[in-house]
């Protein structure tokens, strides 16, 4: 769990003997961000239970959530980066200086922008983006977060293919409006952007037929109220009045409301991706993507994307992409399976598996597990994972981190989707080897304790080994490396420094295998040389009797070689 500052963050100076409100500075983006993931965690069922529109399937609120995350997230690593310093001896010394404003406004837009989920999600993450633009270079004093509020207003605007009132874009707009319309500082700003957003919120059932239709707000705007809420507390200290809106009784269609939206018969998928591309083709695909769909927002700049869309044609979607720029994280969802499949009874039992490459996804999912991806520097957040417990439809999940730091995420998760009454076992396994272990002796008809118990001793009797190319000059256990070194690892610490891959891969075996083992495990990744499997499994019939083999292809993952001796 994030650590969060409830008193007054910013500077502060003193004026005819009283104390001028304060500005927002890193620290008070750092807690902005972690009270705005507090708000939309405790609201995230409100939300999704209000949504209606673009499409009615019931995920804003978790969209929203998971965006935050990724905010909360860029901006921490900004502060830990900034509080230690390794230096070639391998010492690390604490920093005297933080991170400035500048550096925590861009870290928030660009994790947003890398974790927008969903319709709304992307807008809020060009909402963020077009303040972190301003507050950036004008500084975050009053004059600077009314001018961030419009930026973040207009961008959105722009971002979105075809703007509908009623929405969070409408929200936001009364945000600015608001804040333009106060003259005084920088607290008094930030309530008065929360306040006419939470009005304007309020009218969005008169503006949108939809939301009029199911009586409730729009999602979207919900959220960004929440958001400015968190933005209110972060710069004044105090928290806002919770204003509890009872839902409404059915608003009657009126002829100056818009045509509804976002009922059965649109597109049947989702499509987002991020995209790095130049700004002249990303023009080209938004006229491609306009005639292929709808809800068409695309949101970014700097030669980085995030492309979001509803269509038919989802792989005329992602192909529109390839043609103008390199698309990756890909997420399609099917809306029409949501439409027409009766609920489903969930099942007894389930496995969730982080794994970091596509081919031991596909092996995991073979064997009936819900799995999630760990890309290279893209560690799973908690609501990713928790959203992956949700997904496995189990009365009973077993969760396999298969990293040591991504224990206190899936702890949380695991925590999180208990008190959605889902019993949920976290296993500590540290590397995918482990997991691999721990899946192959689960039995899902024996009793919930005792799968527990077998996976949990199949994966702590085995041993983890990594082979891995060192990026800089740094410290280890086993002398000085520079970068382009080959490092062995043995249960997470270096025991060999190398120049040749295939070389400390047969010594770290070798040391892994003299304390015994039965069965080793080789996961190569895409980077691993020609051969190698074929050269370690031949050394190891010759040179270690009754151990046998088995190796997995791991596709792309941040090592090219992982071993596991059971």
């Amino acid at each position: 769990m994030w650590r969060i500052a409830r008193l007054p963050c910013g500077s502060t100076r003193s004026q005819g003997g009283r104390q001028v409100p304060q500005t927002l500075d890193a620290v008070a983006v750092r807690t902005w961000c972690s009270l705005a993931l507090e708000a939309l965690g405790r609201a995230r069922e409100e939300i999704d239970a209000i949504n209606v529109y673009p499409v009615a399937d019931g995920d804003t609120g978790t969209n929203l959530y998971l965006t935050v995350e990724s905010a909360v997230q860029a901006v921490e690593a900004v502060f830990t980066a900034h509080e230690t310093v390794t230096g070639a001896d391998g010492v690390r010394t604490v920093q005297a200086s933080g991170p400035t404003l500048a550096d925590a406004v861009r870290a928030m837009a660009h994790g947003a922008l890398i974790g927008a989920r969903g319709n709304s999600g992307t807008i809020l993450a060009q909402l963020l983006r077009g303040m972190a633009q301003v507050l950036s270079d004008r500084g975050a004093d009053a004059e600077g977060l009314r001018r961030g509020l419009r930026r973040a207003a207009e961008s959105a605007y722009q971002a979105v293919a075809h703007p509908v009132e009623g929405t969070v874009l409408t929200v936001a707009t009364a945000a600015a409006d608001a804040a333009e319309r106060t003259g005084g500082d920088a607290t008094e700003v930030v309530r008065a952007a929360y306040e006419g957003a939470r009005t304007a919120l309020e009218a969005t059932p008169r503006q949108l037929a939809v939301l009029g239709r199911a009586g409730v707000v729009d999602a979207g705007g919900r959220g960004l109220v929440a958001v400015l809420g968190a933005l209110v507390e972060a710069v004044s200290g105090e928290a806002v009045a919770v204003h509890k809106r009872e839902a409404p009784a059915l608003l009657p269609v009126t002829d100056d409301c818009p045509a509804d939206a976002g009922q059965e018969g649109g597109p049947a998928f989702e499509v987002i991706y991020l995209l790095e591309a130049d700004d002249a083709a990303v023009a080209r695909l938004r006229t491609r993507l306009d005639g292929l769909g709808d809800s068409l927002v695309v949101v970014g700049g700097d030669g980085l994307w995030n492309v979001h869309v509803h269509v038919d044609d989802a792989g005329a979607a992602v192909e529109a992409g390839v043609e103008v720029g390199r698309p990756y994280r890909i997420r399609i969802t099917h809306f029409a399976a949501d439409r027409v499949a009766p609920p489903r009874e969930r099942a007894q039992r389930a496995v969730v598996v982080v794994v970091p490459g596509e081919g031991l996804a596909g092996l995991c999912a073979e064997a009936g597990a819900t799995t999630v991806l760990a890309r290279p520097g893209e560690p799973p957040a908690s609501g990713e994972l928790a959203e992956a417990i949700r997904r496995a439809h189990a009365r009973e999940v077993v969760l396999l981190p298969n990293d040591a730091d991504l224990r206190h995420t899936a702890a949380a998760a695991a925590e999180q989707v208990r008190t959605e009454g889902v019993r949920v076992a976290l296993i500590p396994t540290r590397a995918a080897v482990q997991g691999i272990a721990a899946l192959a002796v689960h039995e899902p008809d024996r009793r919930f304790d005792e799968d527990v118990v077998a996976m949990t001793s199949a994966a702590g009797a085995t041993r983890y080994g990594e082979l891995t190319i060192a990026e800089r000059q740094s410290w280890t256990m086993a002398g000085i490396c520079q970068a382009g070194d080959v490092l062995g690892l043995i249960d997470g610490d270096v025991v060999v420094i190398g120049s040749d891959l295939t070389a400390a891969a047969r010594t770290v075996l070798d040391r892994m295998l003299a304390a015994g083992g039965e069965m080793v495990t080789l996961v190569l990744g895409e980077e691993a040389p020609e051969g190698l499997s074929e050269y370690l499994e031949a050394h190891v019939r010759e040179s270690h009797l009754a151990v046998d083999t088995v190796t997995y292809d791991g596709g792309r993952q941040s090592s090219p070689l992982l071993i596991g001796v059971e």
